[in-house]
């Protein structure tokens, strides 16, 4: 399926409208399709696998800001270390130290978000209220925590999607220094504009089904 230039250019209306960073998720999809974004003017893509992204970076213009939006490795920090843009998923210390330490041989500052579990699905990844504290308290020195990422429960129930939303926003809000807060995908991103979120993450809206083959 063709990238669908027409929804690309609604939800970047919106978005803009609210000051709202759209990223557009292009994993599983060609560098013609990303191109085919580039082109419009969109500059903020989002990968979940560290080769995939490795790959596509080499290729692609260099003014695209890179997002790691999966579940990252400590061991796989270093290919990914000298470029990308920003950390969504990071869901641990020993990522957050390993991040640190990779940009630090880089002489580089790398941003990042602290992923928060706020669903209720046992698969999903992030750090409690408890964990986040503790995080905050990490010495870093090439390393800035920006914000808060977190995925609402996959259901069709609103009201819990925005309650989880609005919690996430309240843990946000208590950070003064934070600027970024990343929630809101295909399926939810309107009542995650809706309860706070500064920046969406959006794959199947723009590109189509993904192509696992």
């Amino acid at each position: 399926m063709p990238v669908n230039k027409d929804a690309y250019l609604q939800i970047k209306e919106q978005l803009d409208a609210g000051k709202v960073t759209l990223v557009a998720v292009s994993k599983t999809k060609p560098v013609s399709d990303i191109l085919e974004l580039y082109e419009l003017g969109q500059r903020d893509f989002g990968e979940n696998y560290v080769q995939e992204l490795v790959d596509k970076a080499a290729q692609l213009p260099k003014d695209i800001r890179w997002h790691f939006i999966g579940h990252l490795q400590s061991n796989k920090v270093k290919y990914i270390a000298p470029f990308v843009q920003l950390v969504h998923g990071v869901d641990s210390e020993k990522l957050l130290k390993e991040i640190n330490k990779q940009a630090l041989k880089l002489n580089r500052i790398i941003d990042v978000l602290l992923q928060i579990h706020i669903a209720e699905e046992e698969t999903r990844f992030g750090l409690n209220e408890e964990e986040l504290k503790a995080a905050m308290q990490v010495q870093l020195s090439n390393t800035t925590v920006c914000g808060l990422m977190g995925m609402a429960s996959f259901s069709n129930d609103k009201e819990q999607v925005r309650n989880e939303f609005r919690g996430l926003k309240k843990m946000y809000d208590e950070f003064p220094q934070f600027k970024i807060l990343s929630m809101g995908m295909s399926g939810d991103y309107e009542i995650a504009v809706e309860e706070g979120s500064t920046m969406v993450r959006i794959g199947s809206l723009l590109f189509g089904a993904r192509n696992y083959s």
